[in-house]
């Protein structure tokens, strides 16, 4: 049986990825601080460590859980909080990512899927969708610090002989996305509007992103852990592009409120227009999205409901 470590495996993305790792037989060890994730998304079987990726500790795990494989998903993901500290962003996700590639070449690791930000690396789009041959321009220190993972991940891979496959996700949603934790405008509004309260809108809600729901991301992350003998990057999302404004309706709707949205200031460095071309996903790792919007919202409003 293949071992697999998944850093931030308690969060949101990582527990749903832990959930689908272990229905398909892999054991799975999960490395996480609990800044963000929560001890009670974990399956019991899974094996747990309360570590920093930038620790010292990480590398006591690998010695102790001996993992084939590393599915990295910690990471600061919040574009506001980069610019308030991109000092802290970078520690995590740059200084972090280089620490477990440490421990991955180390510990004789075959293989990374590394987490990455379609929204963010890429800057405003100069056409949509976006493939992954677009010109690299992020407009956030986060957007920065993930490419900067992408290429000390491919750095390793060229030096090393680690293999690797780099996800870009999409505006990733659905259940165990905290709206008081990791960042993600569904999970935000949707708490906002079960509790009867307006969600707010940054500037007039005409932004359009890429929004995947996350057993479909779960899905890529085990696709890129099969794939072997190949490297790439990949983007990972929806391929439909959906504005703000919309997700605000759909998501009254489906939660049965008479509640109007508020608008704030537009927030600096978020792109405008952006969705994802998922097609070479599709053609080399055998993935597709396949949980349209509103199926999405819907269990994630169910989620929301019964917690």
């Amino acid at each position: 049986m293949s071992k697999v470590l998944v850093t931030g495996g308690a969060g949101f993305i990582g527990s749903n990825t832990v959930d689908l790792l272990l229905e398909e037989g892999y054991d799975v060890a999960v490395v996480d601080d609990l800044s963000t994730g929560k001890r009670e998304n974990l399956n019991p079987a899974v094996h747990f460590h309360k570590a920093d990726v930038s620790s010292s500790k990480l590398d006591q795990v690998f010695k102790e859980e001996k993992p084939d494989f590393v599915v990295h998903l910690a990471a600061q993901i919040n574009v506001r909080e980069s610019f308030k500290d991109p000092i802290y962003d970078a520690g995590i996700n740059i200084m972090g990512t280089v620490n477990l590639l440490e421990s991955c070449r180390k510990n004789g690791v075959e293989r990374i899927v590394y987490a990455s930000s379609g929204g963010a690396v890429y800057g405003e789009p100069e056409q949509n969708p976006v493939g992954e041959g677009h010109p690299i321009a992020p407009l956030c220190p986060y957007g920065v610090s993930k490419y900067a993972g992408e290429k000390y991940v491919e750095l390793y891979a060229e030096n090393y002989g680690l293999d690797y496959n780099i996800l870009r996700y999409g505006n990733v949603y659905g259940p165990r996305q905290d709206p008081l934790g990791e960042a993600g405008v569904i999970a935000i509004f949707a708490g906002l509007l079960h509790e009867g309260r307006p969600p707010v809108i940054f500037g007039d809600g005409g932004q359009t992103r890429d929004f995947c729901y996350v057993a479909d991301i779960a899905g890529a992350n085990l696709a890129g852990l099969r794939e072997s003998g190949k490297s790439g990057v990949y983007n990972i999302g929806s391929g439909v592009e959906t504005s703000v404004n919309d997700i605000t309706a759909e998501l009254i709707d489906a939660m049965g409120v008479d509640v109007e949205p508020e608008h704030s200031d537009t927030v600096p460095g978020e792109v405008r227009h952006i969705y994802l071309d998922v097609s070479l996903a599709d053609g080399e790792l055998g993935w597709k999205p396949v949980t349209g919007l509103r199926d999405g919202l819907s269990k994630t409003v169910e989620w929301v409901r019964n917690g």
